[in-house]
């Protein structure tokens, strides 16, 4: 059996828990001439050979083969790291453990001293929750395929994390954890989205459990919509640009007009989303997010949760134009346009999308109030 020694983010127990599938008894543990260091833009830490140093750390004893190959799916070759054996101190002296070191080529640049307590406050539970979701592929994709799919992962676990936020259930079922039953899982297709096929059961409204039912969902994480309102003005700023669903639907008229919209970054709020889209698809500065709603725009399919705002800012002329990231192919047109022409173009069909349909809703209702204010 192997020893096994961590410094980073598997001394976060509940990570850990996550990767081995089970409770695991650590012990404090440092391996010395070593120091961790938070990775430079990164949200993980790296380990160098530093003379005199100590990395602090925890000491998993007599670890289990299945215990090894789950590490390794995930640390080895899922995020490219390699095990050595070196010598850590325990509470009962020196003991030889594996560790986990990255590859030279995967090696970061090391920035500020590591802190475990400062990582778990922003990153903890995101990937608590993704390491579940890259857990359940082993034996069913490999592990470098999925590790290259790992920021989506995160953008996913962290839509994990905000669902169980808040989930108010004063008329609806409030949902019990054996009220839905999985018994069949696999991811059929992962690129950019995912989609995954489930065979499960669900408690009915007559207390029984269904018979086992396919579906599927199509993955795709939490993400904001945004509507500038210059109330001076009275004016909002839309964009437009080309969608391939409206195009494989069949829709002769692909380019369409919305709001500004993104997917939430991991490590990121849906409000702090908002203003870099605004800044990305518009070259705003917003001020006041409005809340409209958070909803589920399709949810009989998809995983897609919507956090849309109205936002209040200035609308001078010269802020229509072309904007859009050349990283990720975007040409996005902003339309300057008066509120009654806004208005005019909801009654008639143009605007043909839930989330400036919603949006435009409640600026219809608040308007009145907000150019009051």
């Amino acid at each position: 059996m192997e020893h096994l020694f961590f410094y980073g983010t598997l001394c976060h127990l509940p990570l850990l828990r996550a990767v081995l599938g089970r409770e695991a008894e650590v012990e404090p543990a440092v391996l010395p001439d070593h120091a961790v260091f938070w990775a430079q833009g990164q949200a993980f830490p790296l380990i160098q050979a530093v003379p005199g140093g100590r990395a602090v750390g925890v000491l998993l004893r007599d670890s289990t083969p299945q215990d090894v190959a789950r590490l390794d799916f995930y640390e080895g070759t899922g995020f490219g790291y390699d095990r050595r054996e070196v010598k850590v101190l325990a509470p009962g002296g020196a003991v030889a453990a594996q560790v986990y070191f990255p590859r030279g080529e995967q090696q970061a640049q090391p920035g500020v001293e590591w802190s475990l307590a400062d990582w778990v406050t922003r990153w903890g539970a995101t990937v608590v929750a993704t390491a579940g979701d890259f857990m359940a592929l082993m034996g069913a994709r490999p592990a470098a395929e999925v590790g290259a799919r790992y920021q989506q992962m995160l953008a996913r676990g962290a839509s994990r994390v905000r669902a169980a936020a808040s989930n108010p259930t004063g008329r609806r079922r409030h949902a019990e954890s054996d009220d839905v039953v999985v018994e069949g899982f696999c991811q059929s297709y992962a690129d950019f989205f995912a989609v995954e096929d489930y065979c499960l059961r669900y408690r009915r409204f007559d207390g029984s459990l269904s018979a086992p039912v396919a579906r599927a969902a199509f993955v795709s994480c939490d993400a904001v919509t945004v509507l500038p309102y210059d109330r001076r003005r009275d004016r909002v700023l839309l964009v437009e640009q080309f969608r391939v669903g409206a195009m494989a639907r069949g829709d002769p008229q692909p380019w369409l007009l919305e709001a500004i919209a993104g997917r939430i970054d991991p490590g990121e709020s849906p409000a702090d989303c908002a203003r870099r889209e605004a800044v990305e698809e518009a070259g705003l500065t917003l001020g006041d997010l409005l809340p409209v709603a958070g909803y589920y725009p399709s949810p009989g399919v998809k995983t897609e949760y919507l956090y849309s705002y109205v936002a209040l800012c200035d609308l001078p002329d010269r802020v229509a134009g072309i904007f859009g990231l050349a990283s990720e192919a975007e040409d996005i047109r902003g339309h300057l346009l008066a509120y009654d022409d806004f208005s005019a173009l909801l009654a008639s069909g143009e605007i043909n999308n839930a989330p400036l349909l919603l949006s435009g809703l409640w600026l219809a209702r608040e308007r009145g109030r907000l150019r009051a204010g």
